[in-house]
């Protein structure tokens, strides 16, 4: 009788072991701070009352007539359309005293106007008003940054057409020799678009700069107001009170001070009209905490040239 063959014991199946659990991932970074970081209020008696406080703005020297505010800045940054937006806050209307061009690339100011705005019906103007200029482009093309020196110092005559490439001589007849304190610049006022100040030229830039030096040489005041904050912001383009909340509106206010050289505290947001029908309070309220900042600076301005001329 044989013996069996052994056979090899088998191998046992190694025991199924469960992966080791995931490690969660980091929660996407919040759009939002907790708090409003620059403190407004909303409500329509603010607006309201703003707008009593600008209509009845007392000016330092009285015979200036009207605070005068230089818009400049890129093409198509929303200068015309701010100074209509200004007007449809203090008419409580729609309105379009200021031309603005499609999204064309090109500048539509061509010429050098003053634009008052108006009082209540049989009012007369307020005491503010815009001069709104040919938008700033690349190289050699849009205004000539001395047109805007020109104009800073009060030597552009109304409706002073404008060349890139020939800015007014001194040499011309229609060369304002001698202006006036109502004929100069109170205000010199940067529009940039939110959704574009990282992709501006440095031409561009630089252009900006050199006008805002000269403004400083002069001792003009100057603020930045940004615009189409909701084209650079999910958040506020669903609910501009949520404006001073957004982490990308704030990054880009710091990129226009880091840019341009002015305090946090001179860049104003403001979303402009443009497609709306209607009016809208949360609208007014930054276009008025806007003017109101302007007032104020140009104001303390001519205070300022006062204190210096009693001295005199």
């Amino acid at each position: 009788m044989g013996g069996e063959e052994s056979r090899p014991a088998p191998t046992p199946s190694p025991r199924w072991t469960p992966p080791p659990p995931r490690t969660p991932s980091p929660p996407p970074p919040k759009k939002e701070f907790d708090k409003e970081w620059r403190e407004t209020l909303w409500s329509k008696e603010e607006r309201d009352h703003m707008v009593d406080e600008l209509r009845s703005f007392k000016l330092s020297d009285p015979d200036v007539g009207q605070l005068r505010c230089l818009l400049c800045g890129p093409v198509g940054a929303g200068k015309s359309s701010f100074i209509n937006s200004v007007n449809n806050v203090f008419q409580n209307r729609i309105t379009g005293g200021a031309l603005v061009a499609a999204a064309s690339g090109l500048s539509f100011t061509t010429t050098y106007d003053t634009h008052y705005i108006q009082g209540r019906s049989g009012e007369k103007r307020l005491p503010f008003a815009f001069n709104d200029v040919m938008g700033l482009e690349t190289q050699n093309n849009g205004l000539h940054p001395n047109d805007i020196i020109n104009a800073l110092k009060g030597h552009l005559p109304e409706g002073y057409e404008f060349n890139p490439f020939h800015p007014l001589s001194d040499q011309k007849k229609e060369f304002i020799q001698n202006p006036s304190l109502s004929d100069k610049t109170h205000c010199l006022v940067s529009i940039v678009s939110a959704d574009k100040i990282s992709r501006m030229s440095e031409d561009v830039i630089a252009k900006m700069k050199n006008i805002r030096a000269e403004a400083s040489r002069l001792k003009i005041p100057q603020v930045v107001v940004m615009t189409m904050p909701d084209k650079a912001c999910e958040l506020v383009n669903k609910d501009v009170k949520r404006i001073f909340y957004s982490k990308a509106i704030k990054e880009k206010m710091q990129i226009c001070s880091n840019e341009l050289g002015l305090p946090m505290n001179c860049i104003l947001p403001v979303k402009n009209y443009h497609e709306e029908g209607r009016m809208d309070n949360d609208m007014d309220i930054l276009i008025l905490n806007a003017m109101t900042q302007i007032m104020n600076f140009a104001n303390d301005y001519l205070w300022n040239l006062q204190q210096h001329a009693n001295q005199k």
